[in-house]
């Protein structure tokens, strides 16, 4: 059967065991046809645009592409799920619900503060436990922000923080100078850099280890000095954090879970 249009990015295609539904993205950038597994969005589809030669009508291709790829689609989807099912048992990000901060999963304590203004203060769990501490809110008098917003303020900040000291620590060896460090919440990109100097890194990465985050900033700034992701590029990178794979490893396999973040794990949800 063809894959059928469900609106203008989002469609279905039925496979051995069973209908999947994919976003279809056409890009100037793509040279190809690709399937990745989008933290926000599940099964993404990417192909040229249809006025590249041999793009025009690609519904039969992509049938073709999917089936061919069935089992490695379904066994990604499964686990996006299973993620997904663990996030909204955690609860949303208010009192009693769970966040991920510095690569540890802690409670989420919500109170009524003295002071006008809110603030947020972490209580570590002992060396060695991967969970248990605390993420204690306190709401101040006149803040009408939400809970979550109060966390993704603050998540910004320590984000930026680290992110800077990082950037101290390595830029010297690395011979650059950045112009630039931007904050922000991509949808993909845990990190990028320019050719005028500027730096931009996703808020999200204080969630993740600090190791994580750390390889990140070295791989920004090894593009200040080498562009494209060559033998060269990895070398530099290697220089400053040897156990980079591992790093970028970790992110890829946690990534819908930073991505959903101090979000409504539902949201995510029903995109499947």
């Amino acid at each position: 059967m063809s894959a059928m249009r469900l609106e203008p990015s989002r469609r279905i295609v039925h496979l051995a065991g069973g209908p999947i539904v994919y976003h279809l993205r056409r890009t100037p950038r793509a040279r190809a046809l690709r399937a990745t597994i989008d933290p926000r969005l599940g099964l993404v589809v990417s192909l040229p645009p249809p006025s590249r030669r041999g793009w025009a009508d690609a519904d039969a291709t992509v049938e073709a592409f999917l089936r061919s790829r069935e089992a490695w689609l379904r066994r990604h989807l499964e686990r996006r799920q299973a993620v997904l099912v663990a996030l909204l048992e955690r609860g949303a990000p208010d009192d009693g619900g769970w966040l991920r901060v510095r690569g540890r999963l802690h409670r989420l304590v919500v109170e009524a503060g003295g002071s006008a203004r809110s603030s947020v203060d972490v209580v570590d769990a002992p060396d060695g436990d991967d969970d248990g501490g605390l993420v204690r809110v306190r709401c101040g008098r006149s803040d009408r922000r939400p809970v979550a917003e109060v966390l993704r303020d603050w998540c910004r900040s320590e984000a930026r923080t680290a992110i800077e000291a990082a950037v101290e620590r390595h830029r010297s060896a690395l011979g650059v100078a950045p112009t630039a460090i931007t904050i922000r919440d991509p949808r993909t990109r845990w990190g990028s850099a320019s050719r005028q100097g500027r730096l931009s890194f996703s808020w999200r990465l204080v969630l993740a280890p600090p190791p994580a985050l750390e390889t990140v900033v070295v791989h920004e700034l090894a593009h200040l000095r080498v562009f494209g992701h060559g033998p060269a590029f990895w070398a530099l990178v290697a220089s400053r954090r040897p156990d980079h794979a591992r790093w970028r490893r970790w992110l890829r396999d946690h990534a819908l879970e930073l991505h959903a973040a101090l979000e409504d794990p539902s949201r995510f949800a029903a995109l499947e």
